[in-house]
């Protein structure tokens, strides 16, 4: 889906939809009362408190990188048709049948698709699993997770503080910090989303660094992202120094088709522009447009590395 604009302030249709925030509420609450299962080895959780993209996978990636041993991720693999636990291989799964997320995670490390988290983790463990990096799964109460950490993107925030279907949130801002270890702020807090955070939650600052295998000063481009702000991804491309002559977003987690990938090659050949996309957008791309395209990957850089470390390590 794409998240509708009304989801950033609280207009007329967020007040109207914002009674059905109390069933929201109430689902979100009783999901996450329920027991979880102690697997016996260090499990990570990075969520968020709403939906749509907040930096969840990089982090992720990003800590994947720092566990010693072998540590598993596991994703519920939203969009994939498998339900699972299913351990996901490089060039025999497709993001149509274990999710984009996990072609990423799978990169960096092993990786397990399952809807049923639980059923995730037993496979990873059988699997020689030192550690599990749960990407998402803050509101799924199937595993006991020893280090949660709260996602926010300080440039959304969190929308305009209501919840579902009137606003972006899965469940109040403070439950959701209430289960978490510390608050990862990536970027600046633009909206004033720190301010909703108890004061007894740490902060862990970090930026998202844009980089390219091939220099884009002054190319003319053409960027598409199917995420969850491609508005953002679009402002990479630029900070980047392309001339961006066309941008198109789509949905998230969007299943690119052979009409789309005809269209963006016919402009892009038109304008005499390069494509460039995300990585999350380019495991989901038809051969032929995947050739014609450059992606843009976005780097994590820690203000304090250190603090990182010694949460990891607690």
């Amino acid at each position: 889906m794409i998240a509708p604009e009304f989801w950033t302030r609280r207009g007329l249709a967020a007040q109207l939809l914002r009674p059905f925030g109390l069933i929201t509420r109430l689902a979100t609450a009783r999901r996450v009362g329920r027991p979880g299962l102690s697997i016996g080895i260090k499990t990570i959780c990075v969520g968020n408190a709403s939906v749509g993209g907040a930096g969840k996978t990089v982090v992720a990636l990003d800590i994947l990188s720092r566990l010693p041993g072998l540590p598993f991720a596991l994703t519920r693999g939203y969009g994939g048709a498998l339900e699972g636990p299913v351990l996901v291989e490089r060039g025999l799964h497709t993001a149509d049948e274990v999710g984009d997320e996990a072609l990423l995670l799978v990169d960096a490390a092993p990786t397990v698709k399952a809807r049923d988290r639980a059923a995730g983790a037993r496979l990873a463990l059988a699997e020689g699993a030192t550690a599990i990096v749960m990407d998402d799964g803050l509101q799924n109460p199937a595993l006991q997770k020893d280090l949660s950490l709260l996602v926010i993107d300080g440039g959304y925030g969190f929308g305009n503080g209501l919840l579902l279907p009137a606003g972006p949130l899965r469940e109040p801002v403070a439950c959701a910090a209430q289960r978490c270890h510390a608050a990862i702020l990536i970027g600046n807090d633009e909206t004033g989303a720190l301010a909703q955070l108890p004061p007894f939650l740490p902060v862990l600052r970090a930026n998202l660094i844009p980089d390219c295998i091939e220099p884009l000063g002054r190319r003319p481009v053409i960027a598409f992202a199917g995420i969850g702000r491609p508005d953002k991804f679009f402002r990479s491309v630029l900070s980047l120094g392309a001339e961006l002559v066309a941008s198109h977003a789509y949905p998230d987690h969007h299943v690119y088709e052979a009409r789309d990938a005809t269209a963006l090659l016919a402009e892009a050949a038109n304008k005499g522009a390069r494509l460039v996309t995300t990585a999350k957008d380019f495991v989901k791309l038809p051969p032929n447009l995947r050739a014609a395209c450059l992606v843009v990957q976005a780097q994590l850089v820690w203000e304090d590395e250190l603090a990182l470390e010694l949460l990891l390590n607690a």
